[in-house]
C-alpha cells in the first residue's frame, strides 16, 4: 500500500476535502514534496493537533 499519496487521493482516504488536506499541510509545516504527501506523517499531525478529535465529535 503505498504512504506517498496526492492531496486528492489522501483527501479521499481520510474523508476530507482536498483543499482541506492542502491547509493543514501548510499551517503545520507538513511537505508537500512532488505532488505527494505522507500519510502517516499527515495522520500523525492531524492527531497531534486535535483536529480528528474535533471534526469526529
Amino acid at each position: 500500500m503505498a504512504n506517498h499519496l496526492t492531496p486528492e487521493e489522501l483527501s479521499k482516504e481520510l474523508g476530507l476535502d482536498r483543499d482541506e488536506v492542502i491547509r493543514v499541510c501548510i499551517e503545520e509545516a507538513i511537505p508537500i514534496y512532488h505532488g505527494k504527501i505522507d500519510k502517516s506523517l499527515f495522520q500523525a499531525q492531524l492527531e497531534a493537533s486535535g483536529a480528528t478529535r474535533a471534526s469526529a465529535a
